[in-house]
């Protein structure tokens, strides 16, 4: 079993069954739905997926017909997203897992929507906190 919150802990979740299907999405919707370089989300069976507290706290954006992307209305954090077309799975964004997970992503998709700033193979630095000299603003 997995858990997962939100950024304020609003909203809880549990996951009871396999993720499936991880990719990184690269497309334009992902990255400006996650205000990052890419989205990492996996397929979850509706039956496997809980959400333990604030149902009241999630809202939802419609992109297409039938097709919704759930977030935390109190701290905006994404939370899943359902396709009408699909009404047996959701499609879990992975960020708001607090558990570890066995399972690993498949591919990096839609690469060629990739932000120009993205740099899929960039040989940077990896520090376990902030870059070292880094002056925070007051």
């Amino acid at each position: 079993m997995y858990q997962g919150s939100c950024l304020c802990g609003a909203v809880t979740v549990e996951i009871c069954g396999p993720i499936s299907a991880i990719i990184h999405c690269h497309c334009s919707l992902c990255r400006k739905s996650s205000g990052t370089a890419y989205a990492t989300n996996g397929f979850v069976a509706l039956s496997d997926f809980v959400i333990c507290s604030g149902q009241d706290a999630l809202s939802f954006f419609e992109t297409a017909p039938g097709k919704k992307k759930h977030f935390c209305r109190i701290c905006a954090s994404p939370v899943y997203s359902s396709n009408a077309q699909v009404p047996d799975k959701i499609r879990l964004r992975l960020g708001i897992l607090d558990s570890d997970i066995s399972e690993r992503p498949l591919s990096h998709n839609f690469v060629s929507s990739r932000a120009c700033w993205d740099d899929l193979d960039a040989d940077l630095p990896r520090y376990d906190g902030y870059e070292p000299g880094r002056v925070l603003p007051k």
